[in-house]
């Protein structure tokens, strides 16, 4: 997995509650193969017509070309668990959601394909979409400070304690228990001793 610390990029303000997954790419896109790559799709009918004309959406703003955070505001990520829907962010380039609030396996999903989703107050985010609306669509996040940094304003965000180690170290879930590999190692062999009646005849 891709690691996560700092990231310096261009934003963009969605500026919508209530995102879900199913908007994020909708179910008839998804019998494609990732190898095909799932970005074209993200957000996908809100952004075009159904004979695929744009509309005019703010991810196609010439401003936010290149983005890699979007700014939205509370329940972003809510619906069903498809991941596919990280996917559709992580090909177009997303590596972070800053948002008031997450659908809890859609911030799993994102933590998995090396996307941090960044909680932030609902007042916060507000003026951070406020301010990338009217003013240079660049902001800084740290996930070791926690801080976001937009024209010159630091803003706290939360995310859960595993998930950012993961972010920071590159692990997936398996490297979680890896790290505890000595003391599984020692239980086992401890185990082992204690009770050899349960261990499986080596002979």
């Amino acid at each position: 997995m891709q690691i996560f610390s700092t990231l310096d990029a261009i934003a963009c303000p969605l500026g919508l509650a209530n995102v879900d997954t199913d908007q994020l790419i909708p179910a008839r896109f998804m019998s494609r193969s990732r190898a095909e790559g799932y970005g074209g799709f993200l957000l996908h009918d809100l952004r075009f017509t159904s004979d695929g004309g744009a509309r005019g959406f703010i991810l196609d703003d010439p401003r936010y070309s290149g983005a890699k955070i979007i700014v939205a505001r509370r329940n972003f990520g809510t619906g069903s668990s498809r991941e596919a829907a990280v996917y559709a962010l992580a090909d177009f380039g997303i590596r972070c959601v800053v948002a008031p609030s997450f659908g809890d396996i859609f911030a799993a999903n994102a933590v998995k394909n090396g996307v941090l989703p960044a909680t932030v107050s609902e007042a916060d985010a507000e003026k951070l979409i406020a301010s990338l609306g009217s003013g240079t669509p660049k902001m800084s996040v740290d996930l070791r400070a926690q801080e976001i940094r937009v024209a010159g304003d630091a803003i706290a965000f939360n995310i859960d304690p595993v998930r950012r180690l993961q972010l920071l170290n590159g692990w997936d879930d398996l490297d979680l228990t890896l790290r505890h590999e000595i003391e599984i190692a020692a239980y086992r062999d401890r185990h082992k001793f204690d009770s050899p009646w349960s261990w499986p005849n080596q002979s």
